[in-house]
């Protein structure tokens, strides 16, 4: 099997932590061909097929100088038997061209994991309003006195944004805030931007569950991204502690119950966010915590995803 990833540049990657690495390990581990491209390296060609710029990499197992890459050369992706779309966020308007260059990648027989479409319809904030029964009470809008009126109805609330990721942006509103107009102009662009806001949910401060759903079914433990001191976020990005812990009742509820919906979108791998009982986010661009998992649990999540990866291509 002959396996592209398109991801961030290859010298970015913290390997320690990296699940786009685990997955590229995993796939070398089983006699795989590994392949890199970036996205701005993806284009239609003029004779109508979707080519990239790709390299060959051979894993070195060295902590620092982790790969080495053959010259780069112009490929037709139906040569390949699957690409992996594991570009992070920001989802800008080349992230959105990106999925039109895959979708038609797709129609000339590409497997593409996650499906360009799926990525494309699926705001990884916004999607957790297809379920509304797993969510606290939230509201999407730019009006800032719709924000100030569900402030006024729960009194603690959080106002992030939707294209944002890693914690970026997200504000915690408590019922005495005096810099709140401030907050929502910053978080608005001054009311030409819309915006998530939700009820404050207290159960932050044991952690930002990250569980893993691959093929519709969740690895059975999630990381707990804890927050430290004062800070609100969990996130690993801005220093939250990872702990990894067997999936709860209720954690096991929501990814069973969303879980096979979003496999049949085309959604081989996502990463939920749960925050106490609530669904908080449905991560679909470049989903992590692979590495931490296993290290911790020592659940094989990388050989389960490469399993999924080789089942939808049987």
């Amino acid at each position: 099997m002959q396996i592209v990833f398109v991801a961030d540049a290859l010298e970015s990657f913290k390997i320690y932590k990296d699940s786009t690495f685990a997955m590229m390990s995993e796939a070398a581990r089983r006699g795989y061909g590994v392949w890199f491209t970036l996205q701005e390296h993806i284009e239609r060609d003029a004779s109508g097929l979707v080519c990239a710029k790709v390299q060959k990499l051979t894993l070195t197992g060295d902590a620092l100088d982790w790969y080495e890459a053959a010259g780069a050369t112009w490929r037709a992706l139906r040569e390949f038997d699957a690409v992996l779309m594991r570009k992070d966020p920001p989802f800008d308007m080349e992230y959105v061209y990106s999925t039109y260059l895959l979708e038609a990648a797709e129609a000339q027989g590409v497997r593409v994991f996650n499906r360009a479409r799926a990525i494309r319809d699926h705001n990884e904030k916004f999607a957790i309003t297809e379920f509304p029964h797993f969510t606290a009470p939230t509201l999407v809008t730019r009006d800032p006195e719709r924000i100030r009126a569900f402030h006024a109805e729960h009194g603690d609330i959080v106002v992030k944004p939707l294209d944002g990721m890693g914690g970026m942006g997200i504000f915690r509103v408590r019922e005495d805030e005096f810099n709140f107009g401030s907050i929502i102009e910053t978080v608005t662009a001054l009311g030409a931007r819309s915006v998530m806001v939700q009820r404050y949910i207290p159960e932050i401060v044991d952690g930002d569950k990250r569980i893993l759903i691959i093929a519709g079914e969740p690895v059975p433990y999630s990381l707990a991204r804890v927050p430290q001191g004062k800070e609100l976020r969990g996130n690993l990005a801005v220093g939250g502690i990872g702990r990894a812990q067997p999936l709860s009742a209720r954690d096991a509820q929501i990814a069973n119950a969303i879980g096979p919906e979003l496999a049949a979108r085309g959604l081989l791998l996502v990463g939920i966010d749960v925050i106490g009982d609530y669904l908080t986010e449905i991560n679909v661009t470049s989903p992590t915590c692979m590495r931490e998992i296993t290290e911790q649990s020592g659940y094989p999540v990388a050989g389960r995803f490469v399993d999924a990866l080789e089942q939808s291509l049987a």
